[in-house]
């Protein structure tokens, strides 16, 4: 669990790499986990967690007492950490507990996290000096010390707790560096306060790659370019190209898509391939996403053969996102093309995929295409859906192709996919426009045999028609009409 997670869920361990994009929004209204969200938590630390919430704070030591129960060292971890919401009371019971054993390093990191997240930083130092009295102080303790004052707005002191690191004889590292422009960056609007300390530091630590994935997430989170250019081409300089540097780049190149300068991020990409430091997956999951979602059928395709070309291998989700924009934009040589190839990624097209194509297929009127296609969709088992299949049978008629409409009535029915009422209905009027009346009663038959409704619109529609064409037509009719009342009842 990363030190920039501390604020909702306790844990001074921390990872020697924060980045900001892990971190929560701090002002958010904060609600502290209790041991109502821990069905773990072990039954005596469950009844000191109760004590400490119901007990006031100066009658905490002889209720403590008063248990019989003696503290141990994972008791009083497992205490501290769900007793956020109760910062003295946890106090008297760190003393109370300290009697019985010497507490461990992560004990006092997370009393210094509990105070500082509540605010109480003139306790908060106490225990940093007791701390160093012990010998205990590390990097993690002044990790939570810069997340605890910049969530409270006070970056002045979370700069100055930095400055003063040596005099408590921990190490100003450029890992210290980034877990207090990580705490900075966390919160809204602060960029220039980051930036400020960043420059006055970077003289004195080298920042490394991590360093700048900070910054250029933060200028994400803002959507600001051109500081994202500058912060990028200054890590360029400083620590050259490097692979490993992955999310600084998915950072900078989200905020050149987001920023709609999809055109420069193209050429830096291409660029960065012969540099071999390509963007992850999880940037072209997102950009993909992005441009979907701005319909631009311009940037998508070239982006996507980038991604695939550097190497990265799309999965099935992108491909039907992909598909989806190039199919509401009536697309289809483009839409084929990825159905072909994905195969080849180990992407298999789902019924998402073949529905899409096929309703691009239906509205475009490409009649031969759209038969073919059924063909395909039933042999791969991924059908049309019931919308789809209406849609189609419309189509068909219109474009007086009865023979495929009747092809996917016959499906659905055999299938028994349902609901066939509508489609069944358009059927027999498509049928019914073409004159082909003996098919209609046919069928009328089938679908009354099947317990499908005919509307009572249908109904007057197929009668006109019927006793238009004379006698035995209307004969016809009046015993279609006659079974069709009995369904009724």
């Amino acid at each position: 669990m990363g030190a920039d997670s501390i604020p909702e869920k306790p844990n001074p361990d921390f990872p020697t790499k924060p980045h900001s994009n892990s971190i929560p929004n701090n002002l958010q209204p904060r609600r502290f986990p209790t041991h109502l969200d821990a069905p773990d938590i072990s039954p005596t630390a469950r009844t000191f967690c109760q004590l400490l919430t119901r007990t006031s704070p100066l009658h905490i030591e002889s209720a403590l007492s008063s248990t019989g129960i003696v503290p141990t060292s994972d008791l009083l971890q497992q205490v501290l950490a769900f007793s956020y919401n109760h910062p003295f009371s946890a106090i008297k019971f760190f003393r109370w507990a300290s009697r019985s054993f010497k507490p461990s390093a992560y004990a006092w990191n997370l009393m210094v996290d509990l105070l500082g997240k509540n605010q109480s930083f003139e306790s908060m130092w106490e225990f940093v000096r007791s701390m160093k009295e012990e010998g205990l102080l590390s990097l993690p303790t002044f990790v939570s010390v810069f997340s605890s004052y910049c969530a409270a707005d006070r970056f002045s002191d979370a700069i100055k707790s930095f400055h003063d690191m040596d005099q408590y004889g921990v190490q100003q590292d450029v890992v210290a560096v980034n877990s207090l422009l990580s705490a900075i960056c966390r919160q809204d609007n602060q960029m220039s306060v980051a930036v400020e300390f960043f420059d006055r530091i970077k003289s004195k630590i080298p920042p490394d790659g991590d360093t700048y994935a900070i910054l250029l997430e933060g200028w994400e989170k803002q959507g600001n370019v051109a500081k994202a250019k500058a912060t990028f081409g200054e890590m360029v300089i400083s620590v050259g190209w490097n692979p490993a540097n992955l999310s600084a780049y998915d950072a900078f190149f989200t905020t050149l898509v987001r920023g709609a300068h999809t055109d420069e991020a193209l050429k830096f990409l291409q660029v960065m391939k012969g540099h071999n430091c390509f963007p992850g997956l999880s940037f072209f999951s997102n950009a993909l996403d992005f441009l979907v979602k701005q319909n631009d059928l311009t940037h998508i395709v070239p982006f996507w053969d980038i991604m695939v070309g550097g190497g990265l291998v799309p999965n099935l989700i992108m491909y039907n996102a992909v598909i989806g924009l190039l199919c509401n934009n009536n697309d289809l040589d483009n839409a084929f093309r990825f159905l072909d190839e994905m195969v080849f990624y180990g992407a298999f097209p789902d019924s998402s995929t073949y529905n899409m194509i096929f309703q691009c297929l239906v509205r475009n009127k490409r009649v031969r295409d759209v038969g073919n296609f059924f063909v395909e969709m039933i042999k791969n088992e991924w059908p049309p859906t019931c919308s789809n299949s209406l849609l189609a049978v419309k189509m068909l008629l219109e474009e007086e192709d009865p023979e495929m409409a009747i092809d996917i009535w016959h499906y659905m029915a055999e299938n028994c996919v349902s609901p066939i009422d509508e489609t069944s209905n358009e059927l027999l009027i498509g049928l019914c426009n073409l004159g082909r009346l003996l098919e209609v009663k046919r069928f009328a038959e089938r679908m009354l045999d099947r317990r499908i409704k005919l509307f009572e619109s249908t109904m007057e529609k197929l009668k006109k028609a019927f006793y238009k064409e004379g006698r035995s037509f209307r004969d016809k009719y009046d015993s279609l009409s006659s079974k069709w009342k009995v369904a009724q009842m």
